[in-house]
């Protein structure tokens, strides 16, 4: 078809949609379609014309009023946390198991470091923290350590401290991830050796139904987080068939969108840990639902529904 008989036979609807525009979605919707077909006919047998200059604008105008009246657009928080995050995460499945695996390591360093150096707790606990916790076994409390202090306020405490310590873990990734790797590391050893302490002492499985209420949470998050550095940092050491800036900026979108999971996680880690965790006498099958709900919680959104999504 000639350029003249093209624009002859769609020029009225052209014009209808330039003064006339839609104001139901769909109906915007399917012109913007009927455009971006005419543009892409037009750019395939007139490149040199200026019909598809008129055509981009049209169909221009028409994305922009779409995207203004899409309901979702109301709903970006809700949307961010429902599709962006787990889809970038699901984008970086691979660092999320390197970060989980490390993390085993790690704890499996400290667990088996304090089996062979007695002294090795103080030395990461110091003497105070672990002489404090002794005298609480001895008097039948074991983790009184978290019914210490207003709930409300260790609830703020360790939702502040946890998130700095996340947000540190990913800023680290700028210098090659070193700083996050240290840090990842220390508290992966830090919590080995903090658990071979109640084994030594009889109280490995109390340890666990008990520290695991918040830890379920808390500790994935810390793989999360690390996760985040990792993708700062491999942007930046293998950017790959693009320039090491432009790798950069996106390693950097999508690493704070990984840390961002953080922040909804952690407020329900620290609310655990404040207003939960220190009622040590709560029965077994509540700690079990508590713990259990937060696996599927953290597997769900982290492994499944990436997973899901990536598929559609």
């Amino acid at each position: 078809m000639r350029e003249a008989q093209f624009i002859k036979k769609n020029k009225d609807r052209w014009l209808s949609m330039q003064e006339k525009p839609a104001t139901h979605p769909d109906e915007t919707a399917n012109e913007f379609i009927q455009l971006v077909e005419d543009l892409g006919y037009s750019k395939t047998f007139y490149p040199d014309s200026g019909i598809g200059t008129y055509l981009n604008t049209l169909a221009t105008k028409r994305y922009l009023n779409i995207y203004k009246n899409n309901r979702q657009q109301k709903n970006r928080i809700i949307r961010f946390f429902v599709y962006d995050i787990p889809t970038v995460i699901g984008k970086h499945h691979r660092l999320l198991l390197i970060s989980f695996i490390l993390f085993v390591l790690f704890v499996a360093i400290g667990f088996f470091s304090a089996w062979q150096d007695p002294t090795f707790v103080r030395q990461i606990f110091g003497d105070g923290y672990v002489d404090m916790t002794e005298n609480n076994i001895r008097g039948g409390a074991p983790f009184g350590v978290y019914s210490y202090g207003n709930e409300m306020l260790s609830f703020i405490y360790l939702f502040i401290n946890n998130l700095s310590v996340a947000l540190r873990l990913f800023a680290g990734g700028i210098l090659l991830g070193l700083p996050s790797l240290y840090m990842f590391m220390y508290n992966g050893i830090m919590i080995g050796a903090f658990e071979y302490f109640f084994y030594s002492n009889s109280l490995m499985e109390a340890s666990i139904l008990t520290i695991m209420i918040h830890g379920t949470i808390e500790l994935s998050m810390i793989v999360v987080a690390f996760t985040s550095a990792l993708v700062l940092a491999q942007s930046w050491l293998f950017p790959g068939t693009i320039t090491r800036l432009q790798a950069l900026k996106a390693g950097a979108r999508d690493g704070i969108v990984i840390a961002m999971a953080n922040v909804p996680m952690l407020l329900l880690a620290a609310f655990f840990e404040g207003f939960v965790t220190r009622h040590s006498g709560m029965p077994l099958w509540l700690r079990l639902l508590i713990i259990t709900v937060s696996f599927v919680i953290i597997a769900g959104y982290f492994v499944v529904y990436p997973i899901i999504l990536k598929k559609k």
